[in-house]
């Protein structure tokens, strides 16, 4: 959508004429409320928002398209509101965001973002935003703390078997999902918000989200890698030289390929090819073989690809007791993975005495594609009404038919109580405990976030969790 009035709901276009005539200004904020899925959100993606849409003015336009497209829908349209946006502030929304740090791991429940109109004269502009603001934070948001829940599971297992985990993490969980998004737009936001916890991707669209919006350095990485086609395409009497080609094309010292070996029969590619055939030219080209399968049982088959390449290649026990294969070998499970499979894996291949050094693991559409709205319960609702007087109201919602669903009344402050993020009301605490600080104001952005440093917050939750 590139008309910003148009990226609202239907109804809100009606809303300018139902706030009381009082009111001046409205506070609304954003929160994952209490949820299934995780106890926390790791927050990301509010940065990329205002420099892909808040940064840009509405023009002139922008109104003439929206006026004929809401006179044809049935729906009333604000055209004196919107022409006091183009022609006294540029274009630019009147608004005021104020926001957590990017990075942090929030408790459900507490505020990542709270957004206030400037203009006394637009106080439904607050709640206006609502669709395209929350989107832009419940999804990559949603993303991310997905990715951390993988990286808690997977670090788990390093810390106990490997005997380098900090070296190891960064390049378990690769992102293969750009095919399975609905969008460009997904896949770069969502494959962005996996880089905050990961290194290792498929999905370059996220490359270019993170140096645009974040001014990331290289922000993601990937190897060559064999698919089916690539492979079948040599027919099943040539699966050997198939894979030949792949070692000696990309193989050498400090080099890594990965294969898809199960385009036929995957224990007579390991055994006889991998294992045997191939075996010395394996060792001898040097590198690190990465061997895919991408069918059977998630769990039960990557684990028996490990014990088939123990037998073959060898390896060595670690200081930590534990199998770690000859480094010319590995393996990769990028299919049926989720929090729970990799849960199941890691567990197994622990309790079997391998290194998780062993292994990466890889998602599709399971990181990227498998979330919505209410993975985490996101809400965006009004907490405050400033009338003519100068005072503040409460606002707020008390549903007799579902109190979880009660939202925060008065405008909100986060601060933090012996090491723990705490909703609490603004007129409480002071401005100097308020961790929601301005980031944005009149079409200005007031704090920019490096990917770097939001990648700390983000591997600093880590180690709280681990």
């Amino acid at each position: 959508m590139t008309n910003p009035i148009l990226a609202t709901d239907s109804y809100k276009q009606s809303h300018f004429r139902q706030y009381p005539p009082e009111a001046t200004r409205i506070s609304a904020y954003i929160e994952a409320r209490e949820n299934d899925f995780s106890n926390g959100v790791l927050f990301f993606g509010l940065q990329a928002f205002w420099k892909a849409s808040l940064s840009q003015p509405i023009t002139l336009e922008n109104i003439d398209e929206a006026r004929e497209l809401c006179r044809r829908h049935g729906v009333p349209f604000n055209d004196e509101g919107w022409q006091i946006i183009l022609s006294e502030h540029s274009g630019l929304l009147p608004l005021e965001i104020k926001a957590l740090p990017e990075g942090m791991l929030v408790p459900n429940g507490v505020p990542l973002v709270q957004v206030e109109n400037t203009d006394e004269r637009l106080p439904w502009l607050s709640t206006f935003i609502e669709t395209a603001l929350l989107r832009a934070v419940w999804y990559p948001s949603t993303v991310a703390t997905l990715s951390l829940r993988c990286k808690e599971v997977i670090y788990k297992g390093l810390v106990q078997t490997s005997e380098d985990p900090d070296g190891q993490i960064q390049f378990k969980l690769h992102d293969f999902g750009a095919r399975g998004v609905s969008s460009a737009e997904s896949a770069a936001l969502g494959g962005m918000a996996h880089l905050v916890n990961f290194a290792g991707t498929d999905t370059m669209e996220a490359l270019n989200a993170a140096i645009d919006f974040y001014d990331a350095d290289m922000p993601g990485f990937s190897i060559p890698a064999a698919e089916h086609s690539t492979m079948t395409s040599w027919g099943a009497s040539r699966e050997a030289d198939a894979y030949t080609n792949m070692i000696d094309e990309f193989g050498g010292e400090g080099s890594l390929v990965a294969v898809v070996s199960d385009s036929y029969d995957l224990d007579h590619a390991v055994d006889q090819l991998w294992g045997g055939k191939l075996r010395e030219r394996v060792l001898a080209k040097g590198g690190t073989l990465v061997v895919r399968p991408d069918s059977g049982d998630p769990v039960t088959t990557p684990i028996r690809v490990i014990e088939k390449l123990w037998n073959h290649y060898g390896g060595r026990e670690n200081a930590k007791g534990y199998r770690v294969l000859n480094d010319a070998v590995r393996v990769i499970q990028g299919d049926g993975m989720t929090v729970e499979t990799i849960e199941k894996l890691v567990t197994q291949l622990v309790d079997e005495g391998w290194s998780i050094d062993n292994i990466a693991f890889g998602m599709g559409g399971g990181l990227l594609q498998h979330v919505n709205r209410d993975t985490l319960r996101f809400a965006m609702k009004a907490n405050a009404m400033k009338i003519a007087d100068g005072t503040w109201q409460d606002v707020a919602k008390r549903p007799a038919t579902d109190p979880a669903k009660a939202s925060k009344a008065g405008r909100q402050a986060v601060v933090a109580v012996n090491g723990t993020l705490k909703a609490k009301r603004l007129d409480e605490v002071s401005d100097e405990e308020d961790l929601l600080q301005p980031v944005f104001r009149n079409g200005d952005l007031l704090s920019h976030q490096a990917f770097e440093d939001i990648r700390i917050r983000a591997d600093e939750a880590l180690r709280k969790a681990v």
